[in-house]
C-alpha cells in the first residue's frame, strides 16, 4: 500500500436500513481500476488494494460493474455464469477478500446485476436453443417467423438493427435487445424469475449490500409481441442511444416498460429486505425515464432508488433545465428517490461532454452533492479527467466499432485509472493495458493531486464532506426550487436544519437575494460566496451555501 492509500480514519459498517438514502456511491469499472497481476486488465485484488483511496474520498459505497464469467462480447454485460468470477478478474476468494476489505474501511458494496439477458454462451441458453421441448425451452424469448420469414415484429436493438436473431437449431427467432450474443430472458416463465432470485440470494449471502440493476425496465416484454409504434421526430432524443441509431425512431411500448415487471421487482425487494440490502435500478428510456423512476421507487416494496439519465445528456444542464428536471421528479416521483450522475462507463466524461472549465467542473461537483437524491461518481471523475482520445485501431467497444466515426463508442471513458506518473501506464499496470492510458490523464493522477491542496481531488473530498456534515443535504427535502437567470437556487431542510444553495452556472457575475432569516456562510473551502449582506454577489461559476441560524 502506497502512502497515498493509507487510511487515517477507521470506519465501520452501520446497520442503518436507510444507508442508501443520500449516499455517495463510487462506480468502479473493474477492467480499468487496478491490475494486480500484470495482465494489463484490472481485477478484484486490484480493487481491494485501491479501496483506501475511495474511503479517503468520503464515499459511502462502491458499485462494481460486472465481473462475472463472460465471453466479454459486451465487457461482462453478457454473463455466462451469474455465480462465479471471470478468471480475468480473479476468483470468488478474491471477491470475498475485496468485500471484507471494503467493509473494514466502512464502504458498502453494490454489484452490477444484469438480469434482463445473458450471454449466448450461458448454459441456460445453450440448452434452450437445442429444441422446442427441452427443460429450458421457454427460458428465452423465442418466436416463429412471419409467413414471409421475417422477424415476428418491428422491435429494434439498442446496438443497431433488428432485435431478433434467427437460430437454425429451432428454426425460430430469439429476442436480443442488445447484441445478438445477448439473448433476452423470458420473465413470463416462473422458473426464470426463481433462478434470478437465487442469483441475488447467492451474492447477498456473500455479503454484498445491494445491487445496481442493469436495464431494469427491460426485464419483461409484451407476451403478444405487438409492434412498437413510430415515435414522432420531435420527440426523439439521444439520452439512451446515439442519434445515428434508428432505435430512437420507436416508442418502446411493448419491448420494455411493461407493467408485468412490478411483480418480479416486489419479489426481488423481499429477498433484499432480509439482508438490509438496497438497489438502484437503471431505467433506460428516453421519453418516460423519470415517470418510470417514480413508479419503480414508490412505496416500500419496490426498488429504493433509480438511476436517472437526465444529467447524462449531451447538453450541459442550464439552471432552467435543472429546475425543470427536479420539478418533474417532484411531480411524477414525489414518493421516489433518484440517484444522480454526471458521468459513467457508457457516456463521454462530463468535463469533455459539456466542455467545462476548471471552475465549472468544481461548481458542478458541489451542485450534485447538494441535490436531493443519492449520487454516483465515476472513477476518475474526482480527478477532473476528460474523455480520452482512443484511436480506431485501439477500439475495443463493439458499439463504437459499429457506428464509427459518428459515434466513437464508450472506450474513451473506460481507459485505465491514473494513480501515479512513474510510468506511461499511470501505476495501473506493469503490462500493456487493455486500453491505452491517456497522455492527457497522466499529469492528473491521484498521487500528484493528493500532494496538491488545490487539486480537483480535494474539491471532491470537501464537497462530499459537506454533504455528510449536513443531514439536510444528504436526505432532506428541497423547497423553493427556482432560477434567477443563470443562478439556480433552492433550500434543503431536515429536522430543523435549513440550508440555502445557489449556483451561478455562467461565465459572468450575478447577484442573488437571500431568503428571509439570518444566514451563516458554509462551504468556504468550496469557494462559497460571503453572505454578510442580504444581496450576495456571485462570481463566475461560484456557489452560495448558507445555513439558517434563526
Amino acid at each position: 500500500m502506497t502512502k497515498m492509500e493509507k487510511l487515517t480514519v477507521t470506519n465501520s459498517i452501520t446497520k442503518d436500513p436507510d444507508w442508501w438514502r443520500g449516499a455517495v456511491i463510487y462506480q468502479i469499472y473493474p477492467r480499468s481500476f487496478q491490475d494486480s497481476n500484470g495482465t494489463g486488465t484490472g481485477d478484484l485484488k486490484g480493487i481491494a488494494n485501491r479501496l483506501p483511496h475511495i474511503a479517503n474520498l468520503g464515499a459511502d459505497a462502491i458499485w462494481i460493474s460486472p465481473f462475472f464469467k463472460s465471453p466479454m462480447a459486451d465487457f461482462g454485460y453478457d454473463v455466462s455464469d451469474y455465480c462465479d468470477v471471470d478468471p480475468m478478474f480473479g476468483t470468488l476468494a478474491d471477491f470475498d477478500y475485496m468485500i471484507e476489505t471494503a467493509h473494514n474501511l466502512g464502504l458498502k458494496v453494490m454489484i452490477d446485476l444484469v438480469l434482463s439477458h445473458t450471454s449466448d454462451k450461458h448454459a441456460w441458453f445453450e440448452e434452450s436453443r437445442i429444441s422446442r421441448d427441452n427443460n429450458r425451452h421457454d427460458w428465452y424469448v423465442w418466436s416463429d417467423p412471419k409467413p414471409d420469414g421475417t422477424p415476428p415484429n418491428n422491435w429494434l436493438s439498442i446496438f443497431g438493427g433488428s432485435a431478433w436473431q434467427w437460430d437454425a437449431r429451432r428454426e425460430q427467432y430469439y429476442l436480443h435487445n442488445f447484441l445478438t450474443s445477448q439473448p433476452d430472458l423470458n420473465f413470463h416463465t416462473p422458473a426464470v424469475q426463481d433462478a434470478l432470485l437465487d442469483v441475488a440470494h447467492f451474492w447477498l449471502e456473500r455479503g454484498v449490500d445491494g445491487f445496481r440493476l442493469d436495464t431494469i425496465n427491460f426485464y419483461v416484454h409484451d407476451d403478444q409481441l405487438r409492434d412498437n409504434p413510430a415515435l414522432p421526430a420531435d420527440k426523439r432524443n439521444s439520452t439512451i442511444a446515439p442519434s445515428v441509431n434508428p432505435y430512437n425512431h420507436q416508442e418502446h411500448l411493448y419491448s420494455k416498460n411493461r407493467p408485468e415487471n412490478f411483480a418480479f421487482l416486489r419479489k426481488l425487494r423481499a429477498v433484499m429486505d432480509k439482508y438490509g440490502a438496497a438497489a438502484v435500478g437503471e431505467v433506460g428510456d428516453a421519453q418516460r425515464g423519470l415517470e418510470i423512476m417514480g413508479e419503480y421507487t414508490a412505496g416500500d416494496d419496490l426498488m429504493q432508488m433509480c438511476y436517472a439519465f437526465e444529467f447524462l445528456a449531451a447538453n450541459q444542464p442550464t439552471a432552467a433545465r435543472i429546475v425543470e428536471v427536479l420539478q418533474k421528479v417532484d411531480d411524477v416521483a414525489a414518493d421516489g428517490w433518484a440517484c444522480w450522475a454526471f458521468s459513467n462507463h457508457d457516456v463521454v466524461r462530463h468535463v469533455s461532454r459539456w466542455n467545462l472549465s476548471d471552475a465549472a467542473t468544481r461548481t458542478m461537483a458541489t451542485l450534485i452533492m447538494c441535490l436531493r437524491g443519492s449520487v454516483c461518481i465515476y472513477q476518475g471523475e474526482e480527478l477532473g479527467l476528460t474523455e480520452a482520445d482512443v484511436a480506431f485501431e485501439d477500439l475495443q467497444d463493439p458499439y463504437g466499432i459499429e457506428f464509427w466515426p459518428e459515434f466513437k463508442g464508450r472506450d474513451g471513458c473506460r481507459t485505465p485509472m491514473v494513480w501515479e506518473n512513474s510510468n506511461q501506464n499511470g501505476g495501473f499496470s506493469e503490462a500493456t493495458p487493455w486500453l491505452p492510458v491517456s497522455d492527457a490523464h497522466l499529469q492528473n493522477n491521484v498521487a500528484t493531486q493528493t500532494d496538491d491542496p488545490d487539486a480537483m481531488l480535494h474539491h471532491y473530498k470537501a464537497a462530499i464532506a459537506l454533504r455528510h456534515a449536513h443531514p439536510a443535504l444528504a436526505s432532506g427535502t428541497h423547497d423553493n426550487l427556482t432560477h434567477t437567470g443563470d443562478v439556480l437556487h433552492f433550500t434543503r431542510d431536515h429536522d430543523g436544519e435549513t440550508i440555502f444553495c445557489a449556483f451561478n452556472l455562467s461565465d459572468g457575475p450575478a447577484t442573488i437575494t437571500l431568503p428571509a432569516g439570518n444566514w451563516a456562510q458554509i462551504g468556504q473551502d468550496l469557494h462559497s460566496a460571503d453572505v454578510s449582506g442580504k444581496t450576495v454577489t456571485l462570481g463566475a461559476w461560484q456557489p452560495c451555501l448558507a445555513l439558517r441560524t434563526s
